[in-house]
């Protein structure tokens, strides 16, 4: 391929906003993400949590911060995502 011909792919990879629940384990977090769904049936707005296993190659995350996660490929039995940056330090 020349410069001219070069294709762009769209990285459609999912970005998620949530809070490290867990850092025990070794390059590895646990971050809960937090949703806002309306009830089907009732329209009640309602919480739901997920808990995302997440890979922290430097360790540098800590319990209690606002981290930014994106959806990567399968990096372990239950690893599928990676770590982006931490928004927000906790105090």
């Amino acid at each position: 391929m020349t410069d001219e011909t070069k294709v762009v792919r769209d990285n459609s990879r999912k970005i998620r906003e949530g809070i490290v629940v867990s850092d025990k384990m070794q390059a590895t977090l646990v971050v809960a993400v937090m949703e806002r769904v309306t009830h089907p049936r009732y329209g009640k707005t309602v919480q739901r949590t997920k808990k995302l296993y997440v890979h922290d190659e430097k360790n540098e995350a800590k319990i209690g911060d606002r981290v930014l996660v994106q959806e990567t490929r399968p990096l372990s039995k239950l690893k599928r995502w990676r770590l982006t940056e931490i928004v927000e330090r906790a105090r």
